[in-house]
C-alpha cells in the first residue's frame, strides 16, 4: 500500500526518509521489479496557502478599518471576507514582535527582549533564537511548503549582519525562508533602500525620478515569486511572509499620495483621536460604554503647539496617511495577484496592523530627519528649520519622522504608544484574519484576547500540520501561543489565551482573566532615571474597562498584588529576569557581551567591497582616524569615490572630483563641510591619505582634516561638529562608490564610481578616543531614546 501525504509522520522534521523493504531483483525488466513512485513532502490535503502581513509602526486608531483618519479600501476588503480581531497584541517593539510572530514563542524565549542593537549576553535578550524554537517557516518548508519573505527584517543579530554571516539567523537560509527580498534592520531609505535578494546585496532597479520605491519593487518581486511558485508547483502552498518598512520612520512616499491629505489634519490630534473614538464606537470596534483615556502624561496638546508650526505639523500626518495609504495599495496588488491565480479563496491571510503601537519617537514637533534624535542633535534642527523644509516631507530630501502628539492619535482610545509594553497603546494592533475556503464568517468582528506569539499554532492547525516534536535532530520547546482557530466561527467561545505577560525597556504587564496589572517605567522619549521598583502599578479590569481608563490599584490591592506575583512568575519563566533597563550602554557591545565583528583599531578593505554597515566596520566617531588608500589613477585624472560611509542624512566621503582629492562630513543633511586640493593627480600610482584629527572634549565635538599624497600636504581645513552615534540606520561603508543617497554634493546617486583601480584601503582609528566613552555612568546620562 503506497503511504500518502496525510498518512506521514510529522512530529520528526525532516519527514524520515523510509527504505525500502520489498525484493531486490537483479534486473530491473524482471517482472518481479517493483518499485512505488517517489513521492515528493506535500502538506495534508487541503492546507491552505498562508499570507503573513505585517505593517511596522501602525497604531490601532490609524487605519479605516478600525476608525482611523487613513484611507484603507484594501484592509477593508479583508476584513468583509473575514474577521476583524479587536483585542490582539504585539510586544511593543519591532525586533521581538517579529521573532515572536515567526517562532510561536513569547520574545523573550527566543532572545529577543529588545531590537538587535541593544542585545546582550543575557539568555533573553541576546537575539540569538535558540535552535529548539524552530520557526514556523522551516516547520511550512519541511512539510512540502513554498516559503518567501518579503520586506523587513529586523532578527538578525548586529555581529552576523556581514557578508561573511554566519546566516543561521538570516531569513535564508537559516530561517526558513527559501526566497528573501529586503533589507536587514530597523528600517531603510525607501527611495534608496539597501536591498538583500537571500544573502547578496542587490541595488534598486532606478532612482525616485525614475520612479523606485521599496513598497512597489517589494510588492512586484512578491507577486513575480507567488506566480512562478504557482506555475511550477501548483500542488504545493505556499507560505509568504509580506513585511513592509511602512508605516517606520522614514515616512517616504510620492507627494502625490500625501496630497490626496491636504487640510485632513488641519484641526490637530486631539481632535483627531475624538473622530476617531467616535468612528471606533460606531464601527464596533470598541464597545459603545468604551471610555477615550485621557492625553498621556508629558504630550503636549495641540493648542500648546505654536500656529506658526502647525502647518508642518499637519504635513507631517498628510505625509504618514499617505504612506500608510500607499501601503494598503500595494497590499490591494498583492491580493489581486492571488485573486487572477486563483488562489485568494484558499489563502490564510493574516493582516496585522502594526508591530506594535504608533512611534513616539519623532520628537514633540517632528523631524526632518530621525537622526538628530538618534543622536541628540535636536539642536540643530529648529522649528524654523523644520518650517522651511515643510515641502521636503515625505521626500527623498529628508528622512521624516512626524511629532509625538500624532502617535498618540494614531493609538486611538489607548493610552501610550510604542515602546509602552505596559498600556494597549503600545502594544494592542488591529489585526485581520481570512480564509475564505475555510472560515464562514464574512465582516464580522471577534474580541477574544490573542497575540502575535498565536499564529504559528494558528496557521499549523489550519493546515493540519502537528506542532514538532523534533526538528533536525533537536527536541523542540512547546509553542506558547494558543491557536485561535477555536474563535473562527464562534464569536462567542470562551477566549483560550487567558495569561499573558509584557515586558519591553521595564515598562510591564500581566494580563490574566480579564485584568491587567502595569507598570509604565520609562516614557519613550527618555531614558530610565529611577530604578524598577520605584515604578507605581496600576490595576485594570479590561472586562468591564475596555481602554485601562480606571485605575483601582487603591481599591483592590490584593488584587493587583495577585497579578504582580503572577508576573515574576511568568517573567522567570521565559526568560524576562533580569530585566534591563539601560538604554546608551546597550549599544555599545563591548559593555553587555555583544560579540563584535570587528576588533582592534585598524581594518583594510579591497575593491568591490560594498554595503558594510557601521556594525561590520571599525568605529570612526568621537576619535581621530585615518584613512589611506593605495590607488592606480588613469590618465587624464580619475574621478569618483574611494570609500563613503552613510547618506545623504550623515556620513562622509573620501573621494576624487574632478582629478582633485577631497573630504566631505555630511552632518545630518543640515550642512557638508568639505576640504578639497587645489590641483588634480596625475595618473599613475599614489598612496592617497585622509587624516581626519579629533578635536575632543566630549561626544559629537570637530576636528581638522588633512588631505595626503604621499607625505605631500594637499590641503586641510576644519569640521565643526560630527555624529556622535550613527551615521544611519541602513546606508552603507562602501569601496570605490557611495551606494544608495550620496553623502557630497559634488556627485550624485549615480556615476559615482572610481575610475582609476583601488588595491586597498585601510582605516585606523587613533587612541585619542577619551575615557569617557566608555564609562557606564557617563553613558547612562545619555537619552538614547531610538529603539
Amino acid at each position: 500500500m503506497t503511504e500518502t501525504p496525510n498518512d506521514w509522520q510529522r512530529s520528526s522534521l525532516p519527514i524520515p526518509d523510509l527504505a525500502y523493504t520489498g525484493t531486490v531483483t537483479y534486473d530491473a525488466t524482471s517482472p518481479d521489479t517493483h518499485y512505488p513512485p517517489i513521492t515528493q513532502v506535500r502538506p495534508p490535503a487541503g492546507a491552505p496557502n498562508v499570507l503573513v502581513v505585517l505593517i511596522d509602526d501602525c497604531g490601532f486608531g490609524a487605519t479605516s478599518a478600525f476608525g482611523g483618519p487613513v484611507h484603507t479600501p484594501n484592509f477593508e476588503r479583508v476584513a468583509a471576507q473575514g474577521i476583524k480581531y479587536t483585542r490582539f497584541h504585539t510586544t511593543a517593539l519591532c525586533s521581538p514582535t517579529r521573532a515572536a510572530l515567526l517562532s510561536g514563542r513569547n520574545h523573550h524565549t527566543v532572545g529577543m527582549g529588545g531590537i538587535t542593537e541593544i542585545a546582550t549576553s543575557a539568555p533573553g535578550y541576546n537575539s540569538l533564537r535558540p535552535n529548539n524554537c524552530a520557526p514556523l517557516a522551516e516547520t511550512l518548508k519541511l512539510n512540502g511548503y513554498s516559503t518567501a519573505q518579503f520586506g523587513k527584517c529586523h532578527e538578525v543579530p548586529v555581529w552576523e549582519t556581514s557578508a561573511v554571516g554566519p546566516f543561521d539567523h538570516w531569513p535564508h537560509p537559516g530561517g526558513g525562508f527559501e526566497y528573501f527580498y529586503g533589507f536587514i534592520g530597523g528600517e531603510t531609505n525607501q527611495w534608496y533602500p539597501a536591498i538583500y535578494e537571500n544573502t547578496s546585496p542587490v541595488e534598486p532597479w532606478g532612482t525616485p525620478e525614475q520612479g523606485y520605491h521599496f513598497m512597489a519593487d517589494m510588492t512586484d518581486k512578491a507577486i513575480d515569486w507567488t506566480k512562478q511558485q504557482k506555475s511550477l508547483a501548483p500542488d504545493k502552498p505556499f507560505f509568504t511572509y509580506f513585511a513592509p518598512g511602512a508605516t517606520h520612520a522614514p515616512h517616504h512616499v510620492p507627494v502625490e499620495w500625501a496630497d490626496k491629505y491636504k487640510g485632513r489634519f488641519d484641526q490637530g490630534w486631539d481632535a483627531v483621536r475624538e473622530e476617531t473614538f467616535a468612528a471606533q464606537k460606531q464601527l464596533g470596534v470598541v464597545p459603545p460604554d468604551a471610555v477615550l483615556t485621557e492625553r498621556s502624561r508629558g504630550i503636549p496638546s495641540w493648542n500648546e503647539m505654536s500656529d506658526d508650526i502647525k502647518p508642518t505639523l499637519a504635513r507631517e500626518m498628510e505625509v504618514y496617511a499617505g504612506y500608510l495609504e500607499y501601503a494598503d495599495h500595494h497590499v490591494g496588488l498583492l491580493l489581486d495577484a492571488l485573486d487572477e491565480i486563483g488562489e485568494l479563496e484558499n489563502t490564510l491571510i493574516y493582516l496585522i496592523i502594526g508591530d506594535n503601537g504608533a512611534s513616539a519617537e519623532g520628537t514633540m514637533t517632528g523631524t526632518t530627519n530621525e537622526a538628530f534624535t538618534i543622536n541628540h542633535m535636536e539642536d540643530i534642527e529648529t522649528d524654523a528649520y523644520k518650517i522651511a523644509h515643510k515641502d521636503d516631507l515625505g521626500t527623498p530630501r529628508s528622512y521624516n519622522h512626524y511629532a509625538i502628539g500624532w502617535a498618540h492619535a494614531m493609538d486611538t482610545p489607548y493610552q501610550w504608544t510604542k515602546q509602552v509594553a505596559s498600556h494597549w497603546g503600545g502594544t494592542r494592533n488591529g489585526t485581520v484574519v481570512s480564509w475564505p475556503a475555510g472560515i464562514q464568517a464574512r465582516g464580522e468582528v471577534r474580541n477574544q484576547f490573542a497575540h502575535v506569539i498565536d499564529v504559528a499554532p494558528t496557521v499549523l492547525a489550519a493546515a493540519g500540520i502537528p506542532e514538532p516534536h523534533t526538528v533536525n535532530g533537536v527536541t523542540q520547546r512547546p509553542y506558547e501561543g494558543t491557536p485561535m482557530n477555536y474563535s473562527f466561527d464562534d464569536a462567542e467561545a470562551p477566549e483560550r489565551h487567558t495569561t499573558q505577560y509584557f515586558e519591553m525597556l521595564g515598562n510591564r504587564a500581566i494580563f490574566h482573566l480579564g485584568w491587567t496589572a502595569v507598570a509604565k517605567h520609562k516614557d519613550p522619549w527618555l531614558a530610565s532615571s529611577h530604578g524598577l521598583d520605584d515604578d507605581v502599578w496600576e490595576l485594570y479590569n479590561v472586562e468591564e474597562d475596555w481602554t485601562q481608563s480606571q485605575d483601582l490599584a487603591a481599591a483592590e490591592p490584593q488584587k493587583l498584588a495577585e497579578l504582580q506575583r503572577l508576573f515574576l512568575i511568568q517573567a522567570a519563566r521565559f526568560n524576562v529576569l533580569p530585566m534591563d533597563t539601560r538604554s546608551a550602554e546597550r549599544f555599545n557591545g563591548e559593555l553587555v557581551g555583544r560579540p563584535e565583528l570587528v576588533k582592534g583599531t585598524s581594518q583594510t578593505f579591497y575593491s568591490g567591497m560594498k554595503r558594510m554597515s557601521e556594525n561590520s566596520v571599525v568605529n570612526v566617531k568621537n576619535k581621530s582616524f585615518t584613512v589611506t588608500a593605495a590607488v592606480t589613477l588613469p590618465e587624464g585624472g580619475g574621478a569618483g569615490v574611494i570609500i563613503a560611509q552613510g547618506g545623504s542624512y550623515g556620513g562622509w566621503s573620501f573621494y576624487l572630483t574632478d582629478g582633485r582629492l577631497a573630504f566631505a562630513y555630511n552632518l545630518g543633511g543640515v550642512a557638508t563641510e568639505y576640504v578639497r586640493a587645489d590641483a588634480p593627480l596625475g595618473a599613475g600610482a599614489h598612496e592617497l591619505r585622509v587624516h581626519f584629527a579629533y578635536d575632543g572634549g566630549g561626544l559629537g565635538k570637530g576636528g581638522t582634516v588633512t588631505l595626503f599624497d604621499g607625505d605631500t600636504s594637499l590641503a586641510s581645513g576644519p569640521i565643526s561638529r560630527t555624529l556622535p552615534f550613527f551615521f544611519s540606520m541602513d546606508e552603507t561603508v562602501d569601496i570605490g562608490s557611495d551606494l544608495a543617497s550620496p553623502v557630497s554634493a559634488d556627485y550624485g546617486p549615480t556615476g559615482n564610481e572610481f575610475t582609476g583601480r583601488i588595491t586597498w584601503v585601510r582605516l585606523d582609528v587613533g587612541d585619542d578616543d577619551h575615557s569617557h566613552l566608555a564609562d557606564p555612568d557617563h553613558l547612562m546620562q545619555i537619552a538614547m531614546t531610538r529603539q
